[in-house]
């Protein structure tokens, strides 16, 4: 019989698979590596499923070994920053939002990949995925203080491209 951790990330990591995959996609720029790396995010977490404590969040926890598994696969094949910008319609929202919507969030997203990888991580673990800045800190295992100095110099970066600076 399975222990109640691992019973809980059975139950939930089909439903967050979707959520790994954009945070993958954030870091990595790359369709196939954010594949990659939620392949190796859910065996890791289905490896390691007994560590994981029932009640807390399991989004939280499969970020953290996500964004674990990237570091790692940044150092094993020295992935460079730069390998060039994905496109925005892949994150865009899908259904019934109108049009308009889709278009605006096409350009922020446009504007927000063209960050640097900490302002853009910074970015989407608090305002996509709607994690505290404490959580994000954790998740990116920085201090509350970088968080929150990552997120202002994000939005003057954006509100740069706004004004046409």
């Amino acid at each position: 019989m399975a222990e109640p951790g691992e019973e809980a990330v059975r139950q939930g990591l089909p439903g967050l698979l979707a959520r790994l995959w954009r945070y993958g996609l954030v870091l990595s720029r790359d369709r196939s590596t954010a594949e990659d790396l939620v392949q190796a995010t859910a065996l890791r977490a289905l490896e390691r499923a007994g560590q994981f404590t029932p009640g807390t969040r399991l989004d939280r926890w499969l970020f953290v070994i996500l964004r674990s598994v990237w570091i790692n696969e940044m150092r094993s094949r020295r992935v460079r920053e730069g390998g060039g910008l994905v496109a925005a319609e892949e994150l865009a929202f899908r259904g019934d939002l109108a049009m308009e919507t889709n278009i605006v969030a096409r350009q922020v997203l446009t504007q927000v990949m063209g960050l640097s990888e900490a302002q853009r991580e910074a970015v989407f673990l608090v305002y996509a995925e709607g994690h505290t800045y404490s959580e994000a800190a954790d998740i990116m295992a920085v201090p509350v203080g970088t968080v929150m100095s990552r997120l202002a110099a994000a939005r003057l970066n954006l509100a740069s491209l706004k004004n046409g600076n």
